[in-house]
């Protein structure tokens, strides 16, 4: 590649950690009461393992700001709000709004870092709610979690993304427990413009049914009749891969992306896209480098177990023909995807800067997809930093 100025980054996987007022605000007077809310409290966080935390509240703990939802209690943490924190110091430490870098909540301030970070769109995925509405889908009183989904997706649409001049992208979630409401809420979604929606890489590991059930099929239907792209984050099912209970955290964090690569397996060998051609998928934070071999295996078990693998009349093509067609990765640093991206499928890609959390390139990301990209030409670049992303979302954007 001959030296160029990269394009304008287009990130499909940001975060935002909700404002305070967000539930007090948008719900329903009715459930304000009985809806999330935000405290100011002296505590001590602790990691418990997998995707579990443990909490104490101590006089001699560190301020934090702390959601209640319920018998939920979630403390905001340096970690998911690490933008401008060293590296050493994105801990576990109770944070809170006052002292976290002001673009993690703010939209204004969100957009300022943007500029910095040579990114002119994102899409940004829930933290109070996690990456695709579990909070809700585990709360007791559905009729207060209902509103609270549609409270967070007005929220969404109308103050995190509506000023933004397009450059926020909506993402909204789903009520998870009822696949008609879901559909509803898709649709509801759409009508307004919206074309992305969270949802679980394994929905059987949050006790809702497979996809290979015909369970979400309206689900599925109201996302490709609207054009509206399914994205699932690692983490969203809820799900860790460890190897065993005394293993360092660093053991489960470097297999994070192991639930993409069984979602995708499931995926192609679902029947999914064989009844929704048109649907679109996305992988949130899973990397690339792992694709290739798992479409090449995925294509031997169908060419060479056909008589016994329980697909032989449900998928009638090679499974990597549906990776193709219908699916998105995501990658931030990925040196290996990088060298096999004619295998992953130059059209196939995206990119992320992941902010604010631990991972985030911020606000070295131009540089950074610079160095990592120098040798990739520059229609593929362009590709890969932006145009995939404004075809995958139907963006306005040239």
């Amino acid at each position: 590649m001959s030296t160029f100025e990269i394009p304008k980054i287009i990130s499909v996987d940001d975060h935002v950690v909700e404002p305070e007022h967000l539930f007090r605000t948008w719900l329903p007077a009715k459930h304000r009461e009985a809806g999330p809310r935000c405290e100011t409290k002296r505590l001590e966080v602790g990691f418990e393992g997998g995707a579990s935390y443990t909490t104490r509240f101590t006089d001699t703990g560190t301020p934090g700001d702390v959601w209640f939802y319920e018998d939920l209690v979630v403390p905001l943490r340096r970690n998911i709000a690490a933008a401008g924190f060293p590296r050493e110091a994105m801990t576990l430490q109770p944070i809170t709004y006052d002292t976290m870098r002001k673009g993690c909540w703010d939209p204004a301030a969100r957009l300022a870092d943007m500029d910095a970070n040579w990114v002119e769109a994102s899409l940004c995925f829930p933290t109070f709610p996690r990456f695709c509405g579990q909070t809700f889908a585990e709360a007791k009183d559905k009729e207060v979690a209902l509103a609270c989904v549609r409270a967070y997706n007005d929220w969404m649409v109308e103050e995190w993304c509506g000023d933004s001049g397009g450059r926020l992208i909506p993402l909204t979630i789903v009520p998870l427990w009822d696949v008609e409401l879901a559909a509803a809420e898709v649709l509801r979604n759409a009508a307004r413009g919206v074309r992305a929606v969270c949802f679980s890489e394994c929905p059987a590991k949050l006790g809702l049914p497979s996809i290979h059930s015909a369970y979400w099929d309206p689900f599925f239907a109201a996302c490709e009749a609207t054009g509206t792209v399914v994205n699932m984050h690692i983490g969203s099912s809820s799900s860790t891969t460890s190897t065993s209970v005394d293993a360092p955290a660093a053991v489960q964090i470097t297999l994070s992306f192991n639930y993409s690569l069984i979602s995708l397996s499931d995926y192609l060998f679902s029947g999914v896209f064989v009844k929704f051609p048109n649907l679109k998928v996305a992988y949130s934070e899973g990397q690339m480098g792992w694709i290739p071999f798992v479409l090449q295996r995925a294509d031997d078990v169908w060419q060479e177990h056909r008589g016994w693998n329980g697909v032989a009349d449900s998928i009638p093509e090679p499974p990597s023909t549906y990776f193709f067609r219908n699916v998105f990765a995501c990658f931030f640093r990925d040196d290996v995807g990088v060298e096999m991206i004619e295998r992953v499928g130059p059209d196939n890609i995206t990119f992320e800067t992941d902010y604010p959390h631990t991972d985030t390139t911020w606000p070295h990301t131009k540089q950074v997809a610079t160095d990592m990209l120098k040798n990739v030409p520059e229609d593929i670049v362009y590709k890969l930093l932006r145009g995939n992303a404004i075809r995958m979302l139907g963006l306005p954007l040239t």
